[in-house]
């Protein structure tokens, strides 16, 4: 009756063994280290950047820790600030000789403590945030008119382009704040331009129109849906652009998300600079075409190092080599719609580039004028230029799809689609709010909130196993396991820990020991009513389930009502709250009665259980009751 099967004890085991083995690597704390990352967006880091790193730490006589490839970045850890410190001048003395032009960032930091047996399984640490931790907050301001006057700019070239492509004459094209007035000398070349303007453009809506000086015109204005459209695309693709700045930079757990309908939340733990982070989210990229000048000055100019020739400068390609391109730029990041990674007709890497209609026009153009050529793509960075590419062209490009091949892998064309990509932002941001959170703040938060958490639990124990005296204490280990359990999941899922999620833990620990509560008392009660031990233990869990299950399933709708809805902390706490539930009803019902049973459950003639007192009813109606204490019979 009382009895687990061997399977469902191993499984209780394997549990608990892995919300051992994920939720250790809190308790060791954090180390300093160094961080080394790319400061531009053609420069990457691999394995030869960790023995670069290794041998320069060497011959500054710091030792590290270790020195690993950690994603895009390279950590060395430390054992005290001193070394930290020793270790980022020599770094950035051997990394950046050009100071004015650093190519590497090299940032403080802190990392895990630890062992690398834990860190092989892929064990970490949650993450603190920005309450816990210290850092920089910002929330920014998207300029939406801004995104939707660029739309209407390009779709200005886009009809343009339309009507020369059929030989349709127009007497001018005028924007007028989110519409485009196109004039016309007559009826019927209006009545000619309309359909194709309607079917070429779908996310304007033409109606019929007359100027003031009496010009036929048609007006096509934004429709709403397009407009929100626009908006939306502008907002992931600057929350897009945000996130490729900060990771190249290498700030550990950003935090990057959407408030409302244009404003963007940016929270950059770890950073106490404010004027460094300023630096980081306002990094401007920019992309420009240009055709190498393969004139024989110009090759000279190349090997020997000389003057290059007038009208032409000098760039370096991402693997050093310097390149000969023309001043005169051929088309801008501004005509290019999307960039994604492929494979070519010889199955090797490749980018396909995606052009708006006058890229288009304009690329068809060039390219059939320069066959045989070759033509750079530039990524502009704080005034920099360096050429991620230099394909030769094979032939006439047309209809605004390219690609961009030539021996590459197809990590390299991955990394070349994102950085032509994400190169700028769609619209202007204005920080609006700047907010600075010191690392004693937060050092006080965290130790405030473990202390809410260790007293919280510590009362919850002692009531518990006063008031219900073994069975408490099976209820006190059930409660342990499902903090470690939570702790543990948080871990695997490098969540984000901040005060919200502190209280999360806290009230999860308080409603886990409510399903505790019904399955003691519902034993009681069968106690009471005269059932056998084994059969009260048996009837308790089983009767109570009901109960148990409708309470959490109430609870985990109002927890993803939070999380589909709300934004920030809001999400946090609802994502603790939701996991805290889960594993609540895995330890208050499937492990503790895993230990009722291994406690009781081999006893045939069980006379009694340690649940604390059970009151009992006198068989007459009208005596006072009585009072069973310890063992309940």
């Amino acid at each position: 009756m009382n009895r687990y099967p061997l399977w469902k004890y191993l499984i209780i085991a394997l549990a608990v063994f892995i919300g051992l083995m994920y939720s250790l690597p809190n308790v060791f704390g954090e180390a300093p280290a160094v961080q080394l990352s790319s400061g531009k967006a053609t420069v990457k880091l691999d394995a030869d950047a960790v023995k670069r790193v290794q041998s320069v730490l060497e011959t500054a006589g710091v030792q590290a820790d270790f020195v690993e490839l950690d994603g895009t970045s390279v950590r060395a850890r430390f054992k005290d600030t001193d070394a930290q410190i020793k270790a980022r001048d020599a770094l950035s003395r051997a990394f950046n000789p050009d100071a004015a032009d650093p190519r590497y960032i090299v940032a403080l930091n802190l990392v895990s403590r630890s062992p690398q047996w834990l860190r092989s399984l892929h064990a970490h640490p949650m993450f603190l945030g920005l309450d816990l931790r210290g850092g920089v907050h910002f929330l920014m301001q998207v300029d939406m008119k801004a995104a939707l006057t660029q739309k209407v700019e390009s779709l200005a070239g886009d009809v343009r382009t339309l009507l020369r492509d059929k030989d349709i004459r127009h007497s001018g094209i005028r924007r007028d704040d989110k519409a485009l007035t196109v004039r016309f000398r007559d009826e019927a070349t209006r009545q000619a331009a309309r359909p194709l303007l309607q079917d070429g453009l779908v996310d304007l809506l033409w109606t019929d129109g007359t100027d003031a000086s009496g010009d036929l015109t048609l007006v096509g204005a934004l429709k709403p849906q397009s407009e929100r459209s626009i908006q939306e695309q502008a907002l992931k693709q600057n929350i897009t652009t945000l996130h490729n700045r900060i990771n190249e930079l290498g700030v550990s757990e950003p935090v990057i998300q959407q408030q409302g309908l244009d404003r963007v939340v940016v929270q950059l733990p770890g950073v106490q600079d404010t004027a460094k982070a300023k630096d980081i989210i306002g990094r401007t990229a920019t992309l420009e075409v240009r055709m190498v000048d393969e004139s024989a000055e110009a090759q000279s100019a190349q090997l020997s190092g000389g003057l290059v020739p007038f009208g032409s400068e000098r760039y370096l390609e991402r693997s050093g080599v310097p390149i000969i391109v023309k001043r005169q730029v051929v088309l801008t990041g501004d005509n290019l719609t999307d960039a994604q990674p492929g494979f070519d007709e010889n199955q090797e890497g490749a980018v396909h580039l995606t052009l708006d209609a006058r890229g288009a026009r304009i690329f068809r153009d060039v390219t059939r004028e320069n066959v045989g050529k070759r033509m750079a793509i530039i990524l502009f960075e704080k005034g920099k230029g360096e050429v991620v590419t230099a394909p030769v062209i094979r032939a006439e490009i047309g209809g605004g799809r390219v690609q961009i091949s030539g021996r590459m892998s197809t990590e390299e064309a991955a990394d070349t689609a994102l950085l032509l990509r994400a190169g700028s932002l769609a619209a202007p941001m204005e920080i609006i709010e700047e907010r600075t959170v010191g690392p004693s703040l937060g050092a006080e938060n965290i130790a405030q909130g473990f202390s809410s958490l260790v007293y919280g639990f510590a009362a919850i124990a002692v009531f518990m196993v006063f008031y219900y005296l073994l069975f408490g204490v099976f209820s006190t280990v059930a409660l342990s396991v499902n903090l470690l359990l939570l702790i543990a999941m948080l871990s695997m899922l490098q969540a984000t820990l901040t005060l919200p999620g502190i209280a999360a833990i806290a009230l999860t620990l308080g409603m886990a020991i409510d399903s505790n509560v019904l399955i003691n008392e519902r034993v009681r009660e069968e106690l009471r009513n005269g059932a056998a031990p084994q059969s009260a233990i048996a009837a308790g869990y089983e009767h109570a389930w009901a109960t148990i299950l409708d309470s959490n399933v109430t609870t985990l709708i109002a927890g993803l009502s939070l999380l589909a809805f709300g934004s920030g902390p809001v999400r946090g706490f609802a994502v603790v709250h939701c996991l805290g539930i889960l594993t609540s009803m895995f330890s208050a019902v499937f492990f503790s009665r895993g230990l009722v049973n291994l406690w009781y459950g081999r006893q045939k003639k069980l006379k009694g259980v340690s649940i604390g007192q059970v009151w009992k009813p006198q068989a007459s109606t009208t005596a006072p009751a009585t009072v069973s204490t310890g063992q309940a019979e």
